[in-house]
């Protein structure tokens, strides 16, 4: 019997194993076992479970068949635009996302495909050349803001579409957020640098400033964000300063409490004055960090021009975002 063949026989008796228990239990060497191991997982027989060093391996539990055949233009399009994360935490991408949606949704696939196409090549249509979303006009028609305070606002992506949900980026920023997973927020950041890059070389940014978290987190995505970023530029010191407990925007339902939480709770320590100011956000729903903070740069005379920068952002007016 192959080291393959008693690996499924072992896995089929038990729960899950380690590659440890594994290389115990067939006596084959460790360097064979994880051949073995990785063959299998290649093959969709076993899957793997968890992250090193607390790695596991069972039988898959369940496989999404298709059985439709799609053309590569669809194929590759799913790739790009559609993933998803199963309720054992395993990440399916393309295709195989949208196989394990449909399944879970009872939808039909193809029917399915075609109008997540349509859907998402609707928003799509918002991109601008530089591969930016113009998120100002959103501001602007947002009702409940005495003044606006940045010049430019943009996106990298919508935060989700309509019937489907979150966008790629958007589950990635959901996800890393609210697993402080480390890889994924390095994941996000490569998506984003190169645009984020050219936006300050177009747009002649002189000084960057990050929109500060409220919650505390042992990893804040914004922290990795700006150290990975490691951009070239004076950095403005904005702080979040709260009261005896702390009140997050997503907690907020109405555009008035929005508002004056962000007005009270936003502190710019900075002196220097700069030309054209970029505020980078995480995520924009209603917009009144982003336009509070604006203000506040410019009621103090630190610039009279800025451009916000979210990686995602809402499509609507006043939105509520409440995952990140």
């Amino acid at each position: 019997m192959s080291v393959e063949q008693q690996i499924l026989e072992i896995l089929r008796k038990s729960d899950e194993k380690r590659l440890y228990d594994l290389v115990e239990l067939t006596g084959a060497s460790r360097q064979m076992a994880h051949r073995a191991v990785k063959n299998l997982v290649l093959k969709g027989h076993i899957e793997k479970v968890g992250s090193a060093p607390k790695t596991y391996y069972r039988l898959t539990q369940s496989k999404t068949r298709v059985t439709a055949t799609l053309t590569k233009e669809r194929s590759d399009f799913l790739n790009q635009h559609f993933i998803q994360i199963t309720e054992t935490g395993k990440r399916l991408e393309g295709t195989e996302a949208m196989a394990h949606w449909c399944e879970k949704q009872r939808l039909p696939f193809e029917k399915t495909v075609q109008e997540f196409i349509v859907t998402r090549e609707k928003y799509l249509k918002h991109f601008l050349d530089s591969g930016l979303i113009d998120g100002w006009q959103k501001i602007r028609s947002t009702k409940g803001f005495d003044r606006i305070g940045a010049d430019e606002i943009y996106y990298l992506d919508f935060y989700a579409i309509e019937r489907f949900g979150k966008t790629r980026l958007g589950l990635l920023l959901h996800l890393a957020k609210q697993g402080q997973n480390r890889k994924l927020m390095d994941e996000i950041i490569d998506l984003c640098k190169l645009r984020i890059d050219k936006l300050i070389e177009k747009k002649q940014i002189s000084a960057v400033g990050y929109i500060p978290p409220t919650i505390k987190r042992e990893v804040q995505f914004m922290k990795v964000l700006e150290r990975k970023l490691n951009l070239p530029l004076p950095h403005i010191e904005l702080m979040k300063v709260t009261g005896e407990i702390a009140i997050p925007q997503k907690a907020l339902s109405k555009i008035e409490e929005r508002v004056s939480n962000a007005r009270a709770s936003i502190l710019v320590k900075e002196k220097r004055a700069f030309k054209k100011v970029l505020l980078i956000d995480d995520a924009i729903g209603s917009g009144a960090t982003m336009n509070e903070t604006s203000l506040k740069l410019k009621d103090q005379s630190i610039t009279n021009q800025i451009v916000g920068l979210a990686v995602t952002g809402s499509f609507k007016g006043f939105d509520v975002i409440q995952e990140v």
